[in-house]
């Protein structure tokens, strides 16, 4: 089940923190496994992992004032892709840290950077390319920026350039 419970608290919670003025600065929030989040073995399920870094982007998009900017255009959220690296296990009822941050983007897509975190250990880690939509498809990302006040300075590091270049190859199955 979705947790909606925790999404609501961690958007109440992420209005009551300070506004980011950076976008690529990374945000960060603290949680932990519920019973909810579990596989048969007892740890944090894969596509929990996934859903928990949802609200990681939520946090940050309510904390850069994005969530405004949808809510005024009639504008929703997407995610066109991911990889995702799994390196160690998180267990019931452990604590963990995420931390999200936008890496790049360009024309068309946001791209987030995303780590589950405990001491000084990544747990997981997903490159997220994600987008801003409208009723008619996606809204560009320099419309985007003009809404937020930021200036338009698309720009994706070489390592999530590979990525896209890797993702645009369509094997014949």
């Amino acid at each position: 089940m979705y947790p909606y419970f925790r999404t609501l608290k961690w958007v109440v919670l992420s209005g009551l923190k300070p506004k980011i003025e950076d976008p690529f600065s990374p945000t960060k929030m603290t949680s932990r496994v519920w019973l909810s989040d579990i596989d048969v073995y007892p740890e944090l399920n894969n596509g929990r992992h996934l859903t928990i870094m949802d609200l990681g982007r939520y946090n940050h998009g309510v904390r850069m004032g994005l969530f405004k900017v949808l809510r005024d255009n009639e504008w929703g959220l997407m995610v066109a892709g991911n990889f995702t690296r799994y390196r160690r296990r998180i267990k019931f009822l452990q604590k963990f840290t995420l931390e999200s941050a936008i890496v790049g983007y360009d024309e068309r897509w946001f791209y987030f950077y995303q780590k589950t975190i405990r001491g000084e250990r990544i747990h997981s880690s997903a490159l997220i390319r994600t987008a801003v939509t409208s009723k008619d498809g996606l809204v560009p990302t320099k419309n985007v920026a003009e809404q937020m006040g930021l200036e338009h300075d698309p720009r994706v590091p070489e390592w999530v350039q590979k990525w896209i270049e890797l993702n645009s190859i369509s094997p014949q199955l």
